[in-house]
């Protein structure tokens, strides 16, 4: 498989038509503002308010009724502008209470939110050699696990992100149809997200993306995204019973080390019998400690996450794009993860262990092109290592992202 620039991987990282991509644009495809909603102003006076405290309440219920008439612009707007007025929830009862649903409303995913996102992950991969390394690498394990000729592959994927290490497996796939001159094979990503971290036109446009990159390339591509909450293994079974199809499995460290749906989904994986399974862990938290250490080793690893950043010499506001969409909800995931999870929990690689799954060693290939990619970085002080058959991506001598390969 060969070497991509940095330019290249951040050009599949842009799940967004060329068409839709500008607030303008957003702004264009909006419907007509609510009408009046009828609202009686008068209970205002019930609470005292002044003038001024009116106006920030009234400026409130506008983006509420902004956001029902799905014109998530002016609300974001709205809300910015009472990020300034209600900075904290001080005052009277009225601005107090204006404070907690300015943030409830601040809370709710909207199409900018999407974008900004979107524009995150790109930023991300311009700068840092993370994504590179960790979407090369489960790339690459795949591609050399699969079975010559096969018809039929099916990914399973519990990590989707922006769904950008994708392109990377359609087009050398394609590549290899190409040089062999055979039928290109049928390519069916099933992908689990929570509806929490993806908002709806979020996965419309990395499937609109994906598809469309696939169709150019002439390879059959099914994407289908299900909802980890209701998570069904009987529903997956069913669906993957062609004993021809190749099926590898991308499962974060995140899910079966203390996620509740750790047993099922380990139970599943094992009947599916995949080619490969593949384990991303970013922050490279503890999760067999005491929940006090677990949280020092996740803070460690951010820390210098951060630190590799800032160190690329980014524009601040785009840096802070990074922490908000991307870092953020890495953080909260790990920590309210690990919280829940409440007794101490035996170290990852030992729960696969137990579970039947035995680690695979990376390729000599593999290893020598995840270096040459961290080499290739912006940013000095990356370095690949080895470490119980995982592939560690570690910055000033830090831990920041691994990668392990595991059969049943």
């Amino acid at each position: 498989m060969a070497v991509v620039s940095g330019d290249e991987w951040a050009a599949e990282l842009q799940p967004v038509p060329a068409s839709l991509r500008s607030v303008e644009d957003w702004e264009s495809m909006l419907p007509e503002p609510a009408a009046d909603s009828g609202r009686d102003p008068s209970f205002l006076h019930w609470f005292g308010a002044d003038a001024d405290e009116a106006v920030k309440v009234d400026q409130l219920f506008k983006a509420a009724e902004q956001i029902e008439a799905g014109d998530t612009i002016s609300a974001h707007r709205i809300l910015a502008r009472l990020n300034q007025q209600l900075p904290a929830p001080s005052g009277k009862p009225l601005i107090r209470s204006a404070f907690f649903f300015k943030e409830a409303l601040s809370s709710i995913a909207t199409p900018i939110d999407v974008l900004l996102k979107l524009s995150a992950y790109k930023a991300f991969a311009e700068i840092s050699p993370v994504l590179q390394f960790t979407n090369f690498t489960t790339t690459q394990s795949i591609l050399e696990e699969l079975t010559a000729g096969a018809n039929s592959i099916h990914i399973i994927d519990f990590d989707l992100g922006v769904g950008s290490h994708w392109s990377a497996l359609i087009q050398e796939l394609s590549q290899r149809r190409s040089a062999a001159m055979t039928v290109a094979p049928k390519l069916r990503i099933t992908a689990f997200t929570s509806l929490g971290s993806h908002h709806p036109l979020e996965l419309h446009l990395i499937q609109e993306n994906l598809t469309h990159f696939a169709a150019n390339l002439n390879l059959p591509l099914e994407l289908h995204f299900l909802p980890l909450e209701s998570f069904d293994p009987v529903a997956i079974l069913s669906t993957s019973s062609n004993s021809a199809e190749n099926i590898a499995v991308i499962l974060p460290v995140s899910l079966f080390s203390y996620h509740p749906l750790a047993k099922t989904v380990l139970s599943l994986i094992k009947q599916l019998s995949p080619k490969i399974m593949i384990s991303v862990e970013h922050g490279c938290s503890r999760n067999d400690l005491p929940f006090s250490q677990h949280f020092f080793h996740a803070f460690q690893s951010h820390t210098l996450l951060l630190e590799s950043i800032e160190a690329s010499g980014i524009n601040p506001e785009i840096a802070e794009k990074i922490e908000r969409y991307l870092l953020q909800p890495r953080i909260e995931s790990s920590v309210l993860g690990r919280y829940q999870a409440g007794v101490k929990l035996l170290p990852w690689r030992m729960l696969l262990a137990s579970a039947g799954f035995v680690p695979v060693k990376f390729s000599n290939f593999a290893e020598t092109m995840a270096e040459c990619l961290i080499k290739r970085a912006l940013v000095r002080g990356f370095r690949v290592s080895k470490n119980q058959s995982s592939l560690l991506l570690s910055w000033q001598q830090g831990d920041i992202a691994s990668v392990s390969a595991w059969r049943c």
